[in-house]
Parts: C-alpha cells; structure tokens; sequence
C-alpha cells in the first residue's frame, strides 16, 4: 500500500533545509566576528589573535572549537541531493566538509610557544601537527569553494519568462566561491610578504564571509517573494 505524504510535509523538509542552510552561514559569518569583539573586552583577557585558529590558545577556545565542531554536525547531517559525479555530489561533498572542520577544531595549529601548548587530544608541541591543521584548513575552504561553485549552481526549476539579472543566485555563489580561493591562495603570500598587519586574520575572515554568504543566499535568507525572488532566483513568487 502506497503510504500517502501529508499535506504540507514537502514544503516543512524544504523549510528545514533552508534553515540548516542559514544556520551554516550565519555560524560561519559569526566567527571571527565573535572572536574579534570579545578579544576587545577587558573581562576575557584575550588579545586579538595573528589568525582565528589560535584562538585556540585563549581564553575563547570554546567558542572557536564550538562553533567548528556544530558546522562539522551540521554539515555531515546535512542531506542533499546526490550526484554520480563525485564533486557535484551534495551528501558526499557536505560530508567531508564536515569532517575538515572537525580536524580543525581537535587538531590545533602550531602555537606561539610550546608553553603556550595546551594538551588535549595530542600531548605534543610538534611542527607536523600544526601541518595537519593547516592541511585540514586548506581542505575545508577548498571543497567550500567547490560546493559554491559546483554545487549550488546546478539548474533548479526557474521561470524562463523571467529575465537573467546579473544578480542571480549562481552569480553570487561563483563569486563566493572563487573568493575563497583567492583569500586562501593570499594568505600565505600575506603572511610571507608581511603585507600587512594580520593579514591572516583578515583574510580568513574574508573566506568565511564568502562561505556563509553563500550558504545564507541557497538557504533564502533574503526570502524569495517577489522582486527578491524574481531576481536571484528567477521564480515567480508573489
């Protein structure tokens, strides 16, 4: 017997995607952001950090391993749609996404001092782990950008009555995409170049905006009524 779907279940899992969408983005967005304004309060005894991994090492530990490892949940619980080809593919691409910033937060980057070492899940003060960090970093932002670029822009259902606007969702999304490229690429130039002062900072800062945008935009935080919906997602919503 075919089960029969009650009436409004469809639209309610399209609102809980678009919600675990927002939240994604808003959790990357806030970050740094975060971090920044309470390093400027005299209560938590913190100083603005070089990069937003050694946040690791202050007194907001928590808020920088806490919000990586609830994007890590969100992404690996994240379901979307599959796809033979394996980086157009949203359930796996989410998937290790999430496990990249899982090793982020439980493999910290190389701190100033071995005194400044706190020793939780790897008792060691050792350059290689701070390699591993960064391999997960880079691996993080790298299949971000792919999902902006390769995922995200896959045709949906849109009136083709309606006019292509230069400011469309897919636009956005390879403009964020090939953003975090471009900021992961400078960090280590910045950095080596000394080009100017917390460069790494800024510029991380920078990627994620560009991953939470573009998160926030697939997950309609804008809204898609009207003109909204007209121009960054052709549809034809009143």
């Amino acid at each position: 017997m075919k089960k029969e779907i009650e009436p409004g279940t469809f639209r309610n899992e399209i609102a809980t995607f678009r919600r675990i969408r927002k939240t994604i983005g808003w959790l990357g967005i806030g970050l740094p952001f975060t971090l920044v304004i309470l390093s400027l309060i005299p209560f938590f005894h913190t100083a603005i950090q070089q990069s937003i991994s050694h946040y690791y090492y202050t007194n907001l530990r928590e808020i920088f391993t806490g919000t990586l490892c609830a994007v890590s949940l969100f992404l690996m619980r994240y379901k979307g749609v599959n796809n033979p080809v394996f980086w157009k593919n949203d359930n796996k691409m989410t998937n290790l996404a999430g496990i990249m910033a899982l090793g982020i937060a439980l493999i910290p980057t190389n701190p100033y001092t071995c005194s400044d070492k706190i020793y939780t899940l790897i008792p060691y003060c050792e350059n290689f782990i701070g390699y591993i960090h960064y391999f997960f970093a880079a691996g993080f932002f790298l299949i971000l950008a792919i999902i902006s670029l390769a995922i995200f822009t896959i045709g949906q259902n849109q009136d083709p009555d309606i006019k292509v606007q230069w400011l469309n969702e897919n636009n956005i999304y390879r403009i964020c995409g090939y953003g975090i490229i471009l900021f992961i690429i400078l960090i280590p130039i910045c950095d080596h170049l000394h080009l100017f002062r917390s460069s790494t900072l800024i510029l991380e800062t920078l990627a994620l905006i560009a991953f939470g945008t573009s998160w926030l935009i697939k997950g309609r935080v804008l809204g898609d009524k009207g003109r909204i919906g007209r121009v960054l997602y052709r549809e034809q919503n009143r």
